[in-house]
């Protein structure tokens, strides 16, 4: 179910028919609701999947020859993931300041630990500034990504955007 969910709500955005997605997933309303009993259960469940990808690739890039190019590849990574979440972000931010446990999970902070991880490594291999944070590198990503988010006429845009940033993180 959560697989149909991502794709109805890539496709529709947050609010995408129930019921397409139950149709979707092969299964009918009256269990869709069961495993999820309101919308904002499954935008949660759709976006935790999505994070979990994310952080997972970051588990991967650890092992990298290059402490430096494993942060460049999750930082693009990080910035396609910011620009395709940001409705279904929205959309549980609003749940979120309605009812506090409604992630059940702090999200921001999950992405910055594993932020912090690939830029500690870098940081030590000597690739990549001292000064810099974790919370800084997230920060300019969901710039560009919030800054983007309806730019059509220039779709080079957000990538050309992080490269300027990673320029910026790299030692000389």
């Amino acid at each position: 179910m959560v697989d149909a969910a991502r794709e109805a709500f890539g496709e529709a955005g947050p609010e995408a028919s129930l019921n397409e997605i139950a149709r979707r997933a092969g299964v009918g309303p009256g269990t869709l609701y069961r495993h999820f009993p309101h919308r904002p259960a499954l935008l949660t469940a759709v976006l935790r999947d999505r994070i979990d990808t994310l952080c997972g690739r970051a588990e991967e890039l650890l092992g990298a020859d290059s402490p430096d190019e494993a942060l460049a590849e999750w930082l693009r990574a990080f910035l396609a993931h910011a620009r395709v979440n940001q409705g279904l972000g929205s959309a549980l931010l609003i749940e979120e300041l309605e009812r506090p446990d409604a992630l059940g999970f702090d999200c921001h902070q999950r992405i910055e630990d594993t932020a912090r991880r690939l830029l500690a490594r870098a940081q030590r291999s000597g690739s990549a500034r001292s000064d810099l944070t974790a919370a800084d590198l997230v920060q300019l990503v969901v710039g560009i990504a919030l800054s983007t988010a309806h730019a059509t006429a220039d779709p080079e845009q957000p990538d050309r955007l992080l490269a300027l940033v990673l320029d910026a993180v790299r030692l000389r």
